[in-house]
């Protein structure tokens, strides 16, 4: 769940510029993230973890575990980094249906078919050279699963300038259609951040942006809010032959 990981990239995992070296300051951008809930609603929709087997690729400090948890048959999150992966599970210590691996993307240590959901959130941003990570995710699949990436909408405003301001060569379009290309249906999802004081905000944006683009964001972020676009890119695995 970390911007920018690249966790699905034929290099290996790509250390985050956020969490991984701030991770007090992420767990406060996560209390702030969607707080109406729009993202797992719409993954509700489509990719049902309920009375399932669920796995979350890049899971960082946990965050989104317990959350699977309260209706999944099981969670296994799969994390690179081993401060993150100690952090993960110290927050579901006690849960028995939990469980926190150190592990990539590329190479994610869970036997052939052995879940039904794979959740990938703002992780695979890149598209090309997402490749094996993808495959890896479709091997742990069992027939009729679903591979949920979630990643950051780079057309949607005001984020999503802010994000291309940093980021100049970065393409959308080039991204949706690596996705597309490969099987994957898209949902847009409009959130929303809330932030308990503008210190809160500012410190965030300081771990999301370059120092100039983060003192413009929070210019242009008068009040505790802003709207937030992400992309749910789903690709089912093969339920079996059609006779």
């Amino acid at each position: 769940m970390s911007r920018f990981r690249g966790v699905g990239r034929a290099r290996g995992p790509i250390p985050s510029p956020n969490i991984w070296h701030w991770p007090h300051i992420y767990e406060v951008e996560n209390r702030a993230q969607d707080v109406d809930g729009a993202i797992f609603d719409a993954l509700a929709d489509v990719a049902d973890w309920r009375d399932r087997d669920v796995l979350d690729v890049g899971c960082g400090a946990g965050f989104h575990l317990p959350v699977f948890a309260r209706a999944a048959r099981s969670v296994v999150g799969v994390e690179p980094h081993p401060p993150l992966v100690a952090a993960a599970r110290e927050r579901v210590a006690g849960q028995d249906s939990v469980t926190v691996l150190e592990g990539s993307a590329e190479s994610i240590p869970l036997a052939d078919a052995s879940v039904d959901v794979v959740h990938a959130r703002t992780a695979y941003f890149f598209g090309p050279g997402c490749g094996p990570g993808v495959l890896e995710a479709m091997r742990v699949l069992r027939p009729g699963g679903v591979l949920a990436i979630v990643d950051l909408d780079a057309t949607v405003a005001p984020y999503g300038q802010w994000m291309r301001a940093d980021l100049p060569h970065y393409d959308p379009a080039r991204v949706e259609a690596f996705f597309g290309a490969q099987g994957f249906a898209m949902r847009r999802v409009r959130t929303r951040w809330e932030f308990e004081d503008r210190e809160a905000l500012r410190a965030v944006l300081g771990i999301e942006f370059t120092a100039r683009t983060a003192a413009r964001a929070f210019v242009e972020t008068p009040g505790l809010g802003l709207e937030v676009g992400y992309r749910i890119h789903t690709r089912s695995s093969p339920a079996g032959l059609i006779i």
